[in-house]
């Protein structure tokens, strides 16, 4: 286990120990994308644990400041420090961002969000727990043609494990990557680089890391549930080091919701759970004989169902979300709950009776593509909302809701999800209240610009299938 600094004193000592000559100051974006800037170790004093770096301008980050007004400042997290084990003589340090001439904390800073985020459940007497599935891909190639857009694109995926590159050896079938055993599962020794790099250099509790149940090479990595915003930290730190892990092996990762077609997307289960300050679990009742769950975990259940439509443009950000969220591939589509049913948004895991500390949710709606310090903040607030208004989440559905009729959907009051980007922004728009004692209206109108940005750019591509369907009109 990796012994994680726990003060500026730690992290000069650490340097020092280590002889190292550099340190990566790393920031997430809006969007969600991890940012850094390298400068050399010397430059790193007590109190620069104060005072911050001034390195950043802020207008060349999407969803951040104007030309105008971007001198910004990167403020160090001690706790957060630790070697990069593939850039020797590297120390790695995530920041959180700051206005320039001591104007305080920058108010788009994803991880600021979660840290009010925490501070605002906290007065209220509540403490949450989350713990994300981070699902991905580990593909040998990408072929991209996007060169000369007007004469058409296109991309190639190469992977070993898939029907289409197979070179006679043990290959998986579409839709059958659910725990194959080596040598069909041919990307184990990646993953368990993977999670040791996690465990002996990040500070991280690895549950497990298995194949998922696409081909070409899906697999998933589960750690120890944390706290929002150290949560959050440490999805972005998962997706940092498996992008280098797999660069190191000549692989591309990428936690692109749907980067294959007829096969399993990319998710991002997120499990939740609301305690109070004093270390019970609220949503835990030993006496409910459906699935042990308490009226405040219903209440929990409501409010993320009330405001499931407008979580989608948070949870499932982007175009390619879209593709994900289909009926057939086990992708959540409609808005019920469960506690065992996976066609649901909302499952109450139900392994085994009578532990307290386990009784929690799973929403299933999310993929990894999002800013997970916006996605943990908004499913909080969600929650707090059901909790505050008493909003009762109706009867769980315990039956394929795939092969139920619209009728009788409708007769059991479940919605669908958004069927695009544009559809969830809207219905953000329209249900956004509920998040602002911690989304200023500066982050969520940006955030909503920037994505009604991307999504108009993808509609004016011609997609290469509709060429196949439409050439001959």
């Amino acid at each position: 286990m990796a012994c994680m600094p726990k003060s500026a004193e730690d992290v000069l000592k650490l340097i020092k120990e280590n002889n190292l000559g550099w340190v990566d100051l790393q920031f997430t974006d809006l969007p969600g994308r991890l940012h850094h800037i390298t400068i050399p170790s010397t430059d790193v004093e007590l109190e620069s644990f104060k005072s911050g770096f001034g390195k950043l301008d802020g207008s060349s980050i999407r969803g951040f400041t104007e030309i105008f007004e971007s001198d910004m400042v990167l403020m160090p997290l001690a706790e957060t420090a630790s070697l990069i084990p593939w850039s020797p003589g590297v120390m790695r340090i995530l920041t959180d961002v700051y206005w320039g001439g001591g104007k305080g904390r920058f108010e788009r800073d994803p991880r600021g969000v979660a840290n009010t985020a925490e501070k605002f459940q906290q007065d209220r007497g509540y403490k949450s727990f989350f713990g994300p599935e981070l699902e991905f891909f580990l593909f040998d190639k990408v072929d991209l043609d996007v060169a000369t857009p007007q004469s058409g694109t296109g991309y190639k995926v190469h992977a070993r494990e898939s029907p289409w590159d197979n070179s006679g050896s043990f290959m998986i079938r579409y839709k059958e990557g659910y725990y194959p055993a080596p040598p069909v599962d041919k990307l184990m020794d990646v993953r368990v680089e993977i999670v040791d790099t996690l465990v002996k250099y990040f500070g991280f509790t690895i549950e497990a890391t298995h194949h998922e149940v696409a081909t070409a090479g899906q697999g998933e990595i589960d750690f120890r549930f944390s706290t929002l915003t150290d949560t959050a930290d440490k999805v972005q730190t998962l997706k940092y080091v498996t992008k280098n892990i797999a660069a190191k092996h000549g692989l591309t990762a990428t936690f692109m919701p749907k980067p294959i077609y007829g096969d399993n997307g990319t998710g991002m289960h997120t499990h939740f759970s609301l305690w109070s300050n004093e270390g019970k679990n609220l949503m835990f009742d030993p006496n409910d004989e459906y699935a042990e769950i308490s009226q405040i975990g219903r209440y929990v259940i409501g409010g993320i169902l009330h405001h499931a439509r407008a979580l989608s443009a948070i949870a499932s950000p982007s175009v390619n979300s879209y593709r994900r969220l289909v009926p057939g591939f086990e992708a959540p589509v409609y808005t019920a709950w469960s506690k065992g049913n996976r066609s649901a948004i909302i499952r109450v895991p139900s392994y085994f009776r009578g532990i307290e500390k386990a009784k929690r949710i799973e929403y299933r709606a999310p993929d990894p593509s999002c800013n997970p310090y916006l996605l943990f903040s908004a499913v909080l607030m969600a929650a707090m909302d059901g909790v505050n208004r008493k909003i009762d989440p109706g009867n769980p559905v315990d039956e394929n809701i795939y092969h139920l009729t619209p009728e009788k959907r409708r007769e059991k009051g479940i919605r669908e999800l958004p069927r695009s980007l544009d559809e969830a922004l809207d219905e953000l728009e329209s249900d956004k209240e509920f998040l602002k004692p911690v989304f200023s209206n500066s982050i969520i109108d940006t955030y909503i610009d920037l994505k009604r940005q991307e999504a108009k750019t993808m509609q004016m591509y011609p997609h290469p299938m509709e060429l196949y369907y439409y050439l001959d009109s």
